[in-house]
């Protein structure tokens, strides 16, 4: 079993508590986002096509994601995350978890391969996290054309 495997949060299981900054350096705990259904998304890097695809699609979504919370994590650091914001305009939080800590805790911090070269990275994974903290639906190996759709979807059958 892979470390990943090892770690995975699963759906109808409490979401781990963390404590992270956000783009402005605020630190965000899990106890901030009780009381509204979560969307957290992990992904590889700012900036890159696909997590800018991703970032947009949910930014373009809000509207509908009534009284719902959306909120992006990656390794970068908080000024990475407030220059993405800046540049794409995108109106939600994103953390910054520079050492891996939640994405080691959720199975989402993997060993990836591109050119035959094996790295750790971010396995592009969402989870839909209930007002009282429970994960819902998980959404792992992400493809990013539709999620928000998907995600929308899931949703809107908690209600």
């Amino acid at each position: 079993m892979s470390t990943a495997e090892a770690h995975q949060v699963s759906e109808g299981q409490a979401f781990p508590d963390f404590s992270l900054p956000n783009q402005n350096g605020d630190i965000v705990h899990l106890d901030d986002l009780k009381g509204a259904p979560t969307i957290l998304y992990f992904y590889p890097k700012d900036d890159t096509s696909g997590c800018t695809a991703e970032a947009c699609g949910f930014r373009d979504q809000m509207p509908h994601f009534q009284g719902a919370r959306v909120i992006g994590v990656s390794p970068d650091s908080v000024k990475s995350h407030k220059k993405f914001i800046e540049k794409y305009s995108l109106n939600f939080d994103l953390l910054a978890d520079t050492e891996q800590a939640l994405c080691q805790a959720l199975g989402v911090w993997v060993e990836k391969s591109m050119y035959g070269k094996k790295y750790m990275g971010v396995e592009r994974t969402t989870f839909l996290v209930d007002a009282e903290g429970i994960v819902r639906h998980v959404w792992r190996k992400v493809k990013v054309d539709g999620h928000e759709q998907e995600v929308l979807a899931a949703l809107r059958s908690l209600a």
